[in-house]
């Protein structure tokens, strides 16, 4: 068992020893809690690691009490967040939502307050972990200047997280006539996912390094280019991907017509006319599915995000590349970069070639995809979207 397993381990039990004081209730709570912490890559504890050895960091045992509390931090994202898409399973086994909604269902409840009282679960079990994992990071053991600066990077982290939630779902609002812009879909990817999973576990290796602060800023636009670049690949897999390799269904992105880049740079083409009754519609099927699939192709969505991809990917090994940064970084996130990309790569369904008259999309991902830049954004336009995060 790693340290960080260890360090999980331990604060799961430490959570479970409450249950004494507080009921079954508790205990049904902080299982089902566990079981999602469970069977998780680890990435954000692993990418901590990578960036505190490579700014000659020497404090093992904070990084592995660090890197488990980012792994809470996450489940308690991804526990609220399956809240608020009203989602009750998650990687083809029911998730805390959905653990309770059973139970609620076999005693007997009805639909409307079966679903209820799972997303009240959800919401107490994702409040429980964010205690924890600040409670994890407050009590590191790390000097009180150090945890203090951790400390904000988790605030920020947060703050960005909720931030990017709402937008998220906002984007789906009728108002005004407006709809989602490729920035939008930008703006959202860099504030949900790339600050809390790239920018706070490059900084807080940083900073657990003893890094200068120049080092510890530089590294906020290599984690935000990092993952919006993960993030646009992530949304053309809930769409393109093989679900057996990627773990993403293909489905349910299209059912909900979900904001994403891919389908905001489709409303501004021709083929949006049919994209419009399938992109949505709940009881979307597969033959709808294959349809909605070969428009996303053909209107040129599908390459121009995996371009948009590519470049911010390049940008962030670019920003990486330059002092004060060290080389022995920049080899880490370059690494990380490629696997990104093949990842990608190895989970993406080929295009389908029927003769079609535009260029079809790249298959492969890792080098960069000949063509324009995606309509309403540029890469520099990109970038001037995220100006003042830090």
């Amino acid at each position: 068992m790693s340290g960080v397993e260890r360090e999980i381990q331990d604060v799961l039990d430490e959570g479970a020893a409450r249950s004494g004081r507080f009921g079954t209730g508790h205990r049904d709570l902080w299982a089902a809690l566990a079981t999602a912490v469970e069977g998780g890559k680890r990435f954000r504890p692993h990418l901590l690691t990578e960036t505190h050895a490579a700014l000659g960091g020497t404090e093992p045992g904070l990084v592995d009490r660090v890197g488990a509390a980012l792994e809470i931090l996450h489940t308690s994202f991804v526990v609220h967040d399956d809240v608020i898409d009203g989602d009750e399973v998650r990687r083809g086994r029911l998730n805390v939502s959905g653990t309770f909604a059973a139970e609620a269902r076999r005693r007997g409840a009805a639909e409307p307050v079966a679903h209820h009282y799972g997303a009240a679960a959800g919401l107490l079990a994702g409040d429980l972990a964010l205690v924890t994992a600040t409670r994890m990071i407050a009590r590191c053991g790390a000097s009180p200047e150090v945890t203090e600066d951790l400390l904000d990077l988790l605030e920020d982290a947060v703050h960005a997280s909720a931030a990017g939630e709402l937008a998220d779902v906002g984007l789906a609002l009728p108002v005004d006539g407006r709809t989602a812009s490729v920035a939008d879909a930008v703006r959202v990817a860099e504030l949900k996912t790339a600050v809390y999973s790239f920018v706070l576990p490059l900084q807080a290796g940083a900073v657990l390094a003893g890094a200068p602060a120049a080092a510890v800023a530089a590294l906020a636009p290599v984690g935000r280019h990092l993952g919006i670049g993960f993030q646009l690949l992530d949304d053309l897999l809930g769409v393109f991907g093989d679900p057996e390799r990627s773990g993403k269904g293909t489905l349910s992105d299209l059912r909900e017509g979900k904001p994403t880049a891919l389908i905001a740079h489709a409303r501004s083409t021709g083929a949006w006319t049919e994209l419009r009754a399938l992109v949505g519609n709940p009881a979307l099927d597969d033959r709808g599915a294959d349809r909605a699939r070969a428009l996303l192709t053909d209107c040129g969505a599908r390459q121009r995000v995996t371009a948009l991809a590519n470049e911010f990917l390049d940008d962030a090994l670019a920003a990486a590349g330059r002092p004060p940064l060290t080389p022995a970084l920049h080899a880490v996130l370059a690494g990380m970069a490629e696997e990104i990309r093949q990842a990608a790569t190895s989970a993406l369904l080929a295009a389908p070639d029927r003769g079609r008259t535009t260029a079809p999309a790249s298959d492969t991902v890792p080098g960069a995809v000949p063509g324009a830049a995606p309509a309403g954004l540029s890469r520099r336009e990109g970038a001037q979207s995220m100006a003042g995060r830090s």
